[in-house]
């Protein structure tokens, strides 16, 4: 099951029933969010949007708007299937490497196969109409404006391509974009993601220009792996390869020295000139708020590339869920493994929606003595993005964490809050609105595992109420003598 592009996609999900053609004129001016928003709410179909006032270019969206699809998307039937295929990749099927040496050998042999992933071809369909100069005009988008408040339209499924003026390493990330004229978009590169760090380096090296390609479209697994937080020596093409279990295709751009998905609907080529920003946002959020306006770096688009008769990919995000907890629901399910390398007592990980991904963290993990929940906690906040997780919350091993109604019994009954809660302070996402000055600000752990002497506990921990296995099998063999 494996997809070149969008296109494919689409065709594989209108096979199976899980495509809505809605083929009357909408506006792309917040219509098409609000139908959206009600459609993923309500588990609904992807959209193919075909007849978008003044536009040619059909809109297609949420293509990875549930567990299945995303699943889908990424070559598997169930998203939990991920987990075992890296399991798989990493040689852990008998569990997580034991030594230091052998997690080392472990991720080193993941980012070598990762680096030999990606193939290069010399023509491409993204770049059927190539269109430079003057001619260049970002209107021909059809581009959202999602919410009432938005600043303006935006590019919301970008997979924005730069690459570090130092290492020479690509980094990919999904960076939302307002257009600002016909030619240049706002680059929202948060402080903590690779882009911002291509960009600092830029700023030291006092470069003139940071080339900068945003491709639209492409293969569902590529599209996904830019929301990858992903270790800065591994590519994020190249893990989506790993994934798919097939090469993703890449061409280089015609005007920058930049490699895009080959199958893209619509590529954009250009730069950005380090010290230069302005004022983009505000924009409705993936946390259900208005993030304000603020100075970001300004790209330039220099040419544009796309197929002929393009399809326009996009996103909304709000007050979760949107599309964008499912693919990274599918990103939490990849990363479990890798992160048991480094803390093997870990079972389990969610990061549910409601948390907006950065705000909420339970992981399940095997308690050996004490103050292991909290060593846990602190070796989570030193992991790469993990290092922005506002709120970590520890159960026991047999405590299941995706049951939010199973962790929030587990945790209002087991923490003594005086003893249990540990705070610490740390870089913080830049879209988190609480914190009193920006990006840095306050964390907390709750440790709501069960506690015993080791603990500092003088009394007894109940047991929990279960009925004998005895009674359960009479029941269950009795259960329709019972008129049930």
């Amino acid at each position: 099951m494996h997809f070149k592009d969008i296109r494919q996609f689409i065709e594989f999900l209108d096979e199976r029933g899980d495509l809505k053609r809605i083929t009357a004129m909408v506006d792309s001016d917040l219509e098409i969010t609000e139908i959206t928003d009600r459609t993923i709410k309500s588990g609904g179909p992807a959209l193919l949007f075909e007849n978008v006032a003044g536009s040619d270019a059909p809109v297609a969206i949420n293509l990875m708007g549930t567990h299945q699809r995303t699943a889908w998307a990424l070559g598997v039937e169930n998203i939990d299937d991920l987990t075992s295929r890296v399991r798989k990749l990493l040689g852990l099927a008998q569990g997580p490497p034991s030594g230091l040496m052998g997690k080392v050998r472990a991720l080193g042999d993941l980012v070598s196969v990762a680096r030999t992933q990606p193939k290069i071809v010399r023509r491409a369909p993204c770049q059927d109409v190539v269109v430079t100069g003057e001619d260049v005009d970002l209107n021909i988008l059809p581009a959202l404006k999602c919410w009432p408040d938005d600043a303006g339209r935006y590019i919301t499924l970008p997979l924005v391509v730069s690459r570090d003026p130092e290492s020479g390493r690509r980094n990919v990330g999904i960076y939302r974009m307002q257009i600002f004229d016909r030619n240049t978009t706002g680059m929202h590169w948060q402080t903590h993601k690779g882009g911002a760090h291509h960009y600092r380096v830029g700023e030291s090296q006092r470069l003139q220009k940071l080339e900068v390609a945003v491709a639209l479209g492409g293969d569902p697994a590529a599209i996904w792996s830019g929301s990858m937080p992903l270790p800065p020596d591994m590519d994020e093409f190249a893990i989506a390869g790993l994934i798919r279990e097939e090469p993703v295709e890449l061409v280089k751009c015609k005007t920058v020295d930049l490699e895009v998905p080959a199958h893209a609907e619509y590529v954009l080529e250009g730069y950005v000139t380090p010290g230069e920003l302005r004022p983009e946002g505000p924009f409705g959020d993936h946390t259900g708020y208005y993030s304000p306006a603020e100075d970001y770096p300004v790209f330039h688009v220099t040419t544009i590339t796309h197929r002929k008769n393009p399809i326009y990919p996009t996103t909304m995000v709000g007050r979760p869920p949107t599309e964008d907890f499912f693919m990274g629901k599918a990103a939490e399910r990849i990363m479990l493994p890798i992160l048991q390398m480094a803390l093997p007592e870990i079972v389990d990980m969610n990061m549910p929606a409601e948390g907006a991904f950065h705000n909420l963290l339970i992981v399940s993990m095997r308690k050996e003595y004490p103050g292991h929940a909290q060593k846990v906690m602190h070796a989570l906040w030193g992991i790469g993005l993990l290092m922005l997780t506002k709120t970590i919350i520890v159960v026991d091993h047999d405590v299941n964490v995706q049951d939010p109604s199973e962790v929030a019994w587990r945790v209002t009954n087991n923490i003594n809050p005086a003893t249990d809660i540990t705070f610490a302070e740390g870089p913080i996402d830049d879209l988190d609105h609480a914190t009193p000055i920006p990006k840095f600000g306050s964390k907390m752990g709750i440790d709501a595992t069960a506690k015993g002497i080791t603990d500092g506990r003088s009394r007894e921990w109940p047991p929990d109420i279960v009925m004998s296995e005895e009674i359960k099998t009479l029941v269950d063999h009795r259960w329709k003598e019972y008129g049930f």
